[in-house]
């Protein structure tokens, strides 16, 4: 596998000896980089040519029979061509044809790795989307007038006539395993020898009253980005509902578009689970720098209107004004299929290192796919597990190895970094903090051990700092970091 480059703010892959001197995706240069190593591969076994002796049965493989039988002693003449047997790989085989259900990052990324793997087999990408795949990063970039529609293109036509995979516009409605066939809703078929699954996740709509009323919307899709720009005039009144990642780019977008935004953070300060409480306020007051009102330990409890939104009522008795509603309140696999066909499932799609599922056949890769008890929902993740799965169902070998617990994002122009553990638990633990008006920077030690960190505003040390905590080095070894930050060590 060629060297792999990971944008440590948007998650973008690039293949190549060098990152790019900025990513395509969220523009930030080639320091934002780091090398990615999440996937084994070894080439595929290639076919060997079988024999079979026609007075005893025994099957020989090579490019010629053997001199005599080893069995019954018979000399090569006797021996027939029974033509070429694929070594076994554990699953898929590469005889095709290859389905795979889902057209996202997962799954076009399984697609042409299969297609790498195998020039041959037939393969058929399976599509709910009418959308040719686009990256789904730039969705809130695309709400915020950054981008156009053609620049959120990640293949297009051509190239998927070129690779000659096949593209299907349809919904899969049931899987049946026994006989390897995928029906789809409007009652087509399609016969596999391996499946893929990479339907992705859809995002969760809490209970609330109200929610099916006009102007409700979640953004997951590029459908759902046009809806949301058709009702998003200059004036109107916004609330998303829900203070993580989605929400904030979400209500930074429609701010930019000139509509009055409120975000409603349940807990007591915005990112709760990446910063801790002083990075997330002042993270609060870029937001309301740019005209975003924030509400914390705000939960909604109905939408209000006839029909379409026009308002929410919050638990404490609030009401908001609203126009228009995003719900981004996080997502949930799109594991249905898998249950139905009577694959184990726990939140996701159980897989192994090869991304195969408890039916030898099937894979699953990406957000569907939960390995080693995790769900990650991140895009890096989701390219490295197509990988394999695109590897794997084509006949080679190839294994995913896990993608290091860390988040850089690119929060409204806010560089923010967190990795490892970032609060204390018990008296082992020391945190040294250092905070300006604009920045903020905390690292976690465990018996001297740097364990953790938390940067707001650090861009330039999130490397160093990734480098020391990968390593499990002691604050001591690291010289150059203490004198890059001098009045946090008292220098």
């Amino acid at each position: 596998m060629d060297q792999q480059w990971k944008c440590d703010v948007c998650g973008y892959v690039h293949t190549g000896e060098q990152p790019p001197d900025s990513c395509p995706v969220c523009g930030v240069d080639s320091e934002q980089f780091s090398a990615m190593a999440s996937v084994t591969v070894q080439p595929k076994k290639a076919a060997a040519k079988a024999w079979r002796c026609s007075v005893c049965g025994y099957e020989h493989q090579g490019d010629s029979p053997p001199e005599a039988c080893p069995v019954c002693s018979v000399e090569s003449n006797l021996f027939d061509s029974i033509g070429s047997a694929e070594q076994d790989t554990g699953g898929g085989g590469g005889q095709g044809p290859l389905v795979i259900i889902g057209a996202g990052i997962a799954g076009i990324t399984a697609a042409e790795r299969a297609r790498q793997s195998d020039p041959q087999m037939t393969i058929k990408l399976l599509s709910k989307e009418s959308a040719l795949p686009y990256y789904r990063l730039n969705l809130t970039r695309f709400l915020a007038g950054e981008v156009d529609e053609a620049e959120l293109q990640m293949k297009s036509r051509a190239w998927l006539d070129e690779q000659r995979i096949e593209w299907i516009e349809g919904e899969a409605t049931t899987i049946d395993r026994d006989h390897k066939v995928v029906t789809l809703q409007d009652g087509g078929e399609l016969a596999y020898e391996a499946l893929i699954l990479a339907m992705g996740s859809h995002p969760f709509i809490p209970p609330l009253p109200g929610v099916q009323c006009g102007g409700v919307f979640s953004l997951r899709t590029l459908e759902d980005a046009r809806q949301i720009i058709d009702q998003s005039k200059p004036g109107n009144r916004c609330v998303c509902i829900g203070g993580g990642l989605l929400g904030l780019e979400a209500a930074g977008a429609l701010a930019r578009r000139g509509l009055s935004v409120s975000v409603l953070e349940g807990y007591g300060w915005l990112l709760p689970r990446q910063l801790a409480e002083p990075a997330g306020r002042l993270l609060q007051g870029n937001l309301e720098g740019i005209g975003v009102t924030v509400h914390n330990h705000a939960r909604a409890k109905e939408l209000l209107g006839d029909g379409h939104v026009t308002g929410l009522l919050l638990e404490d008795g609030t009401e908001l004004a609203a126009d228009l509603v995003v719900i981004a309140t996080g997502v949930r696999p799109n594991s249905y299929l898998a249950r139905q066909s009577g694959l184990t499932v726990r939140s996701g799609v159980i897989v192994d290192d090869r991304m195969a599922t408890s039916d030898p056949a099937v894979f699953a890769a990406g957000d569907v796919a939960e390995h080693g008890g995790t769900l990650y929902g991140i895009w890096p993740a989701s390219f490295a597990q197509g990988e394999v799965a695109g590897v794997n169902a084509a006949g080679g070998s190839a294994e995913f190895t896990g993608i290091a617990p860390s988040n850089s994002l690119k929060v409204l122009e806010t560089d923010i970094y967190s990795i490892g553990e970032v609060r204390s638990s018990d008296a082992s633990y020391t945190v040294l903090e250092d905070q300006t008006d604009s920045t903020y920077l905390r690292l976690v030690t465990r018996d001297g051990v740097l364990v953790g960190a938390n940067l707001l505003g650090h861009a330039d040390l999130t490397n160093p700092i990734r480098d020391a905590i990968e390593s499990g080095r002691h604050l001591a070894e690291l010289p150059d970091l203490k004198s890059r930050l001098p009045r946090l060590f008292g220098g």
